[in-house]
Formats: structure tokens, sequence, C-alpha cells
């Protein structure tokens, strides 16, 4: 009987020193508050983060909100309740959040602003996301090329301009980025905005919404455009772009001897790559939601293991109470000469799904 006590006794310890590492890997219950699934992006962004963080030890509650502010609000109070160790918030409306974060403050709970910067409250700890006024400036810059490749004996431009969300900060950055780069040309009387509809406050597009943008390009083809040729269209993201592209489409652009207008875009979803291989839309901003996802768990990590997490700009996002010590990640222009090489080899799209 003593040996078999004996032998059990070993059993259970050895099962308990086998059970040890996953009890050590439970390092602590991640709040990850994304936007909507309606654009693919965030769905990617999702997938990343807990792909990473559970590899890294942590559980993830992951919620969408689907573009409703009260339910990302309700989403992130159930957090807090819940316990989470941190908060990783991708704000629907970045002026909404005050007092959800400072609830989560006194919880002695952490936040970190992702992709999309959180205003008006003190409680943003860090921010992670891409260099956004270069996105801007790279979305000009593709726009202003493909102006010179397609349409270079044009004495001026015809170009329309659209804005993101503005009640997302970023929409500001690319905005202005842009603008950095078409100002010059406008003032010279290269690039000329027929309709004059210039101005986050004028050209925004609430929500990033595609079926808004398309009719608000109707709007303008038929106001301005029925003596005129469109030669290009600044469009801050591809949902947006493919809303503008069906627009353009719709009135005889890229048919018969009228070419498709320089249409741009960001995020690399899959339906504008393929609009870029088809010849529609120009080009496209990458942003490798994997790196940002990889970047956002280090930064939990040092949060929690009381370091110091990396950052590297503590000058640029200033978010109406406090400079956000931040992390900028590198975007990556896409067009049909790079698209392979960029979103295919990296494995972020595959051959299959083109």
């Amino acid at each position: 009987m003593k040996k078999l006590t004996l032998g059990l006794s070993a059993l259970a310890l050895g099962a308990s020193l086998l059970a040890a590492p996953a009890i050590a890997q439970d390092k602590g219950l991640i709040g990850i508050a994304m936007p909507t699934k309606s654009s693919a992006r965030w769905i990617s962004d999702g997938e990343s983060m807990v792909e990473q963080f559970e590899a890294a030890g942590y559980e993830t509650d992951l919620q969408y909100a689907e573009d409703d502010i009260p339910n990302q609000l309700a989403q992130i109070e159930n957090m807090i309740t819940k316990g989470v160790d941190v908060l990783v918030i991708a704000a629907i409306d970045g002026t909404t959040l005050s007092n959800a974060l400072e609830n989560a403050h006194f919880a002695d709970i952490q936040t970190i602003a992702y992709d999309r910067l959180i205003r008006d409250s003190e409680y943003v700890d860090y921010y992670a996301t891409f260099d956004n006024f270069q996105v801007g400036v790279q979305q000009a810059t593709s726009l202003v090329e493909g102006l010179e490749e397609r349409f270079p004996d044009a004495e001026s431009w015809n170009v329309e301009l659209f804005g993101g969300s503005p009640d997302d900060n970023n929409a500001y950055f690319f905005y202005d980025g842009a603008m950095s780069v078409l100002d010059p040309l406008i003032e010279e009387g290269k690039v000329n905005v027929v309709s004059g509809q210039m101005g986050m406050d004028t050209v925004g597009t609430l929500r990033w919404d595609g079926a808004v943008a398309q009719a608000r390009m109707d709007n303008l083809l038929s106001a301005h455009y029925t003596d005129a040729q469109v030669h290009g269209v600044l469009s801050p993201y591809d949902g947006l772009s493919i809303g503008i592209l069906s627009s353009l489409k719709g009135v005889g652009y890229g048919s018969g001897d009228l070419p498709m207008p320089i249409v741009t875009g960001q995020d690399a979803e899959l339906q504008s790559i393929k609009s870029i291989i088809a010849g529609e839309q120009y080009s496209t901003i990458f942003k490798d939601t994997r790196e940002l996802a990889r970047v956002t768990v280090g930064m939990v990590e040092a949060l929690l293991e009381g370091g110091e997490p990396e950052i590297n700009d503590t000058e640029t996002y200033d978010n109406g109470v406090k400079v956000v010590p931040s992390y900028l990640l590198k975007p990556v222009p896409v067009d049909a000469s790079n698209y392979e090489e960029i979103v295919i080899d990296s494995g972020y799209h595959s051959a299959d799904d083109l």
C-alpha cells in the first residue's frame, strides 16, 4: 500500500510539473476593441493580435463594435468589469472614450491606442500606429506619378479630393500629408480641383463608408464634369476607392477613349489588389498589420513586466491633453509594379486569393 501511495504521489508530482509551463504561460487577459468587421483590414488586425498574444501566453477578449459607438463603449466597460490587464483599442470615434479610460485607469488597467489615436484623455498610455502623415505623402506622390504616366500631355490635371472619417484622427494626418505634396501643384496651376472642394470639413467621408464616397463621386461627376475629364482622385482608403471607381466606371471611364483616372488607396485590401491588377485602381498603401500586432504585443509585455515599451516618437501625437508616446511603423506604396513582392511574397495575401 505504501508503494502504491508513493507511486500515486510521484505520478501527481510529475503531472503537476508537466502542467507548470502551461500555468506559467497564463500571463493575463488582454481586451482588444476593434471598430468593425466590414473592413477586411480590421479582421486581419484582430486575427493577428489574437494569434500573437496567445502565442506569447496571454488570453484575449476580442470584440468588434460594427462602427456603433455606444456598442464599443459597452464592450470596453465590460472588459474593465472582467478585469482585463491591458486594453488595446482601435476607436470608432477617438473623442468618446474619456470616461471609459478614466474607469480603466482607476482599475489599474493601462490603455494602448491601436492605429487610431484616442483623443481628450490623459489615460492613453501608449500609441501603436504607422507614420500616418507619410501615408498621405505617399498617396499624393503616387497620384502625381500616375498622372505623369497616364496623362503626360495635359497642361493641368483635373483632380478631386476625398478624406477619411472626420472622427478618426488619422484622417487629418493622411489629408495633411497628401496636401503637403499637392498644395504647391495646385498653386502653380498644374493640379486643378475642378469642384473647388477642399479641406477635411468638406471632403471627409464619415465612417470611411464606400457607399458615401460613391454617392459623392456621382454628384461631382454630374455637377462638374459634363464637359471636363477627371484625371485623378485622391482616395485615402481602399474601401472608398472601390466606391469611387464604381462611380467612374458607371459613366464610361476605363472604356473606349476615356482612360481610367488615377485613383489611390490604402490598406492593400484584397479587392483593391485585384483592381490594381485589372488596371483600375492605380495604387494603395500597404500597412502590415502583423507588424503592428507585434509592436503592440511588445508594448503589453513591457507594461506587464514592469518595463518601458519601445517607442520612437514623443512629439507627433498630441491628443488634446497630452503627447502620447508612440511607435510609428513605415508604410509602403504598392502598385502594379511591386504588389507581388510586397503583398504576395510576404504572405499577406496568397496568389490563390488573387
